[in-house]
C-alpha cells in the first residue's frame, strides 16, 4: 500500500512538473517605476522620426517624446543607442488565442454552431497559455484582433494584448464589430460543393433572406426595449442574440464584412447603406475594383494576406502585392494583415515588406501594421503610435522590422517588460547543445 502511494505521489508530481513546463512564458511585471529609452532612433509613426531620441513612459503610459526630455528622478535610463524604437505591430485579423493546433479539434475554438450567433465574444475564448502568443509576440506583432468565424453572423471580435495572466487582462477592446460572413454570390460546380446551380441559389437566397429577418427582429426588439426603457410598453422577454445587435444597430459597433468578390463588396455596401450600419470590409480580394465606392462611403479594408496568388487567369501575377498600394493611390483606408490564422502571424511585418516591394512607400507599409489597424479598429486613443498619453506598448528592434534579418530585441506592453522567449527559441537553444556536444558548432 505504501509503495502504491508513492507511486501514485510520484506520478502526481510528474504531471504538476509538466504542466509547469507547458506553463509558457510569465507575464510582465507591471511597471512600478518610469523608464526612458534613451538615445535610439524613435519611429513615431504618427509625426516624425526622431534620430537620438528619448521615450518615457510611466504607469503603463507613454510621458514624453523627444531629443530634449527631462527625466524625472528615480527613472530608469535604458541606452537604446544604434536601435530604432517602434510602436507593437498590430495584426487586425487572427485566431491567435483560439487555436492551437489547427488538427486537432479539441484546441480550436473559433466556430460556434448555428447560422447567427452575434453573442458570441471572442475574448471569453482567447487562451492566455496558448504556445502561439510568446512566438507571435518575439516579432513585435504586440496586439491582434481575434475574430470568430462560422455561420452568417459569427460573433464580436476582440482586440487582445499578447501579454497578461487572463483574458479579461488581455482585452484592450471587447467587441471591436460583429463579424458578418457575406453569403457567396457566384454559382456553379467546384470540387467542394456538388450541389447544383439551381440548389446553390437558392441556399444563397434562404441565407440573404434568413439575415433580412434576423435584422428586423432586432430592430423590433430593440424599439420595445426602448418604449419599455421609457415607461410606455411592458419589457420584452430578453433574448442575447437580438440584444447583442443593438451596439451594431446604434452605430456604436462596426459591423465587419467578409467579402472578396466584386459582386459580394457591392451587395455588401448596398445592404450596409439601406440598414445604416457602419461597414468594415475584410478580406476585400477585389476591392481595387471598386475604390469610389469605398472611398465615398468611407469603408476601411482589412486586406487579405498580402501572400496570395490571383484567382482568375486574365489577373495579374502580382495582384495581391499590388493591392495595398491601389487602394493607397485612390484614398481607400486600409491595414494589411498577417496570415489570417494563428500559427504564422509572426509573418505580419513581411506581408506589409512584400506590399512595399510593389508601390506602397515604406512608411505607408508600417502605418498599415500599427496605426492604421488601429484607427480602423477604434484602439488609436491607446495604440499605433508613440504619443503622450497612449499605451507604453513599444518594440525595441536593430533594424526596420520589414526586413526579415531584423530582431526584435526589447518589447514593452503597457509598460511591461515583456519575455522574448518562446517555444522556437527553446527549441533552437536545446538543438544548439546537442550540435555543441557533436562538436559541430560551438
Amino acid at each position: 500500500m505504501k509503495s502504491r502511494r508513492v507511486l501514485i505521489t510520484g506520478i502526481l508530481w510528474a504531471l504538476f512538473l509538466a504542466g509547469r513546463a507547458q506553463a509558457g512564458e510569465i507575464p510582465g511585471k507591471v511597471q512600478d517605476h518610469p523608464i526612458a529609452l534613451v538615445d535610439g532612433t524613435i519611429h513615431t509613426i504618427s509625426g516624425a522620426t526622431i534620430e537620438h531620441g528619448t521615450i518615457l513612459f510611466e504607469k503603463g503610459k507613454i510621458v514624453a517624446v523627444g531629443a530634449g526630455v527631462t527625466l524625472p528622478p528615480g527613472t530608469e535610463r535604458i541606452s537604446v543607442a544604434g536601435k530604432q524604437v517602434y510602436p507593437g505591430l498590430i495584426d487586425a485579423r487572427s485566431t491567435v488565442g483560439l487555436m492551437e493546433i489547427e488538427s486537432v479539434r479539441a484546441t480550436v475554438d473559433v466556430t460556434e454552431t448555428g447560422e447567427m450567433n452575434p453573442d458570441i465574444r471572442a475574448e471569453v475564448a482567447f487562451n492566455p497559455e496558448s504556445e502561439v502568443i510568446p512566438v507571435t509576440r518575439a516579432n513585435g506583432i504586440t496586439t491582434t484582433a481575434i475574430f470568430p468565424g462560422g455561420g452568417i453572423l459569427s460573433g464580436a471580435a476582440a482586440v487582445m494584448n499578447l501579454d497578461g495572466w487572463t483574458w479579461e487582462e488581455m482585452t484592450v477592446k471587447s467587441r471591436a464589430g460583429m463579424v458578418l460572413n457575406w453569403p457567396a454570390m457566384e454559382t456553379g460546380r467546384r470540387w467542394w460543393d456538388q450541389r447544383t446551380e439551381e440548389e446553390q441559389k437558392k441556399a444563397q437566397d434562404k441565407e440573404f433572406t434568413d439575415l433580412d429577418e434576423f435584422i428586423a427582429n432586432a430592430r423590433a426588439y430593440r424599439a420595445a426595449r426602448a418604449a419599455a426603457d421609457a415607461g410606455k410598453a411592458p419589457a420584452p422577454r430578453t433574448d442575447l442574440h437580438l440584444e447583442a445587435m443593438i451596439p451594431v444597430l446604434d452605430r456604436t459597433e462596426p459591423v465587419l464584412i467578409d467579402a472578396g468578390d466584386l459582386r459580394q463588396i457591392e451587395s455588401a455596401v448596398a445592404w450596409a447603406e439601406r440598414e445604416h450600419l457602419r461597414m468594415i470590409l475584410v478580406g476585400g480580394y477585389d476591392a481595387w475594383r471598386v475604390p469610389q465606392l469605398l472611398k465615398d462611403h468611407d469603408i476601411p479594408v482589412i486586406l487579405n494576406p498580402v501572400y496570395d496568388l490571383p484567382r482568375r487567369a486574365w489577373e495579374p501575377y502580382d495582384l495581391c502585392y499590388t493591392l495595398a498600394s491601389r487602394l493607397r493611390d485612390a484614398g481607400v483606408r486600409f491595414c494589411i494583415t498577417g496570415d489570417g490564422g494563428a500559427s504564422n502571424e509572426r509573418n505580419l511585418p513581411y506581408h506589409a515588406a512584400a506590399a512595399a516591394a510593389y508601390g506602397l512607400p515604406h512608411d505607408d507599409a508600417l502605418k498599415a501594421i500599427t496605426l492604421a489597424p488601429a484607427q480602423i479598429l477604434g484602439v488609436d486613443d491607446r495604440l499605433g503610435s508613440l504619443d503622450p498619453g497612449k499605451d507604453a506598448t513599444i518594440i525595441v528592434t536593430n533594424g526596420d522590422p520589414l526586413v526579415i534579418s531584423t530582431n526584435v530585441e526589447m518589447e514593452y506592453i503597457q509598460g511591461r517588460q515583456v519575455s522574448l522567449e518562446s517555444r522556437h527559441t527553446r527549441l533552437y537553444e536545446k538543438y544548439r547543445e546537442k550540435y555543441r556536444r557533436l562538436g559541430i558548432m560551438k
